[in-house]
């Protein structure tokens, strides 16, 4: 849906419906002339109005005197320039394809209202674009938000939804189903527009991940102060993972296939184990024999409270709300997927790829 596209539709639309309004109040005075003044018949009336106005040039119905020819010659200009405006309209309309968006613009504000627990994505930059490649790749459900207009073509031609509108505003949020969304990701260009966005979304809903670009240390403290669940500095993280890659040149490459990359064979997912569903609550890591059954491996748990165990040991207790992080192959994990509980298959998504 593209806001600019819309305003300029409705525009249009106005103006096609000033024309014709414009119009049916000339034939409307040609119609009560010609009958209250030159009193002729109604039918009459209308038939002159109408031939007049179309400049068919069928002659007059009954004999006029002057002051009839020249309200005649009134009528004949005005009905020119009112249709002439009509024409020009809704040409314009035709030709910048007003029409054939408005029908898309309606296809993709369906689109939005049918979407749930999706991601969003406020900002299509370079940025955005990576964000939207690697949500692509992993099958997520997501919306763009950029107010550029060339960003937005960009999104567009590689096939993604996306909403021409600006992203600080609540009614732009909302447009995108926030209320419905389960993550916001804010990577606009400026620190100030992430805040702005971050704040929007937490109030709009107070449940939904808020995910932030930083550029500054200053506007990570404050993005962290606004509700946003994680924040993310390029430069900061960009210098830690270039002086990993430097010093532990193995271990970045195992993490960078954590994170991206292609032909892999292993898979890294997280699974939450919610009470009344997940039957392994209760137990211990040992006892639920997890690696046993699905041969997946149990990299870690965090707990309800944000605590997090790595490498968890066989008599580690499953709690209810906790987070299991396992690695496998995606069998391995579809069938770890099974033993832990039915989940929505509205909320599955492919495994992150190792």
């Amino acid at each position: 849906m593209y806001s600019n596209l819309e305003q300029k539709y409705q525009r249009i639309q106005k103006e096609l419906t000033a024309g014709v309004v414009a119009l049916g109040c000339v034939l409307l005075i040609g119609t009560l002339w010609y009958h209250l003044v030159e009193g002729w018949s109604w039918e009459d009336a209308v038939y002159m109005t109408v031939i007049t106005l179309a400049t068919v040039g069928y002659g007059e119905i009954h004999p006029l005197g002057n002051r009839g020819r020249l309200f005649t010659i009134a009528l004949i200009l005005m009905g020119v320039i009112t249709i002439g405006y009509i024409v020009n309209r809704f040409t314009e309309a035709i030709i910048e394809g007003y029409f054939q968006e408005r029908i898309r613009l309606r296809q993709l504000r369906r689109i939005m209202e049918s979407l749930s627990g999706h991601y969003i994505i406020c900002g299509f930059s370079r940025t955005g674009r990576q964000i939207a490649k690697e949500f692509q790749a992993e099958g997520v459900l997501f919306v763009i938000v950029d107010s550029d207009l060339e960003s937005v073509r960009k999104a567009q031609d590689q096939g993604y939804t996306v909403y021409q509108g600006d992203a600080t505003l609540d009614e732009t949020l909302l447009l995108v189903g926030i209320d419905r969304a389960n993550c916001i990701v804010a990577a606009l260009p400026s620190d100030a527009e992430n805040l702005y966005t971050v704040l929007s979304a937490k109030y709009l809903n107070p449940n939904i991940r808020a995910i932030a670009r930083a550029s500054t240390e200053e506007a990570l403290q404050k993005l962290q102060r606004a509700g946003a669940d994680a924040v993310i500095s390029p430069y900061i993280t960009g210098g830690k993972r270039m002086a990993a890659a430097a010093l532990r040149p193995q271990v970045m490459d195992f993490v960078d296939g954590i994170i991206s990359g292609t032909d892999r064979q292993l898979y890294m997912e997280e699974y939450l184990l919610e009470p009344g569903i997940c039957p392994v609550i209760g137990q211990t890591l040992g006892q639920a024999k997890l690696r046993t059954q699905t041969g997946a491996l149990i990299l870690a748990i965090r707990r309800a409270d944000g605590n997090l165990i790595g490498g968890p040991t066989a008599d580690v207790v499953f709690m209810p709300g906790d987070v299991v992080i396992a690695m496998g192959t995606a069998e391995q994990l579809r069938a770890l997927n099974q033993l832990l509980g039915p989940i929505d298959p509205k909320k599955l998504r492919k495994p992150r790829k190792i």
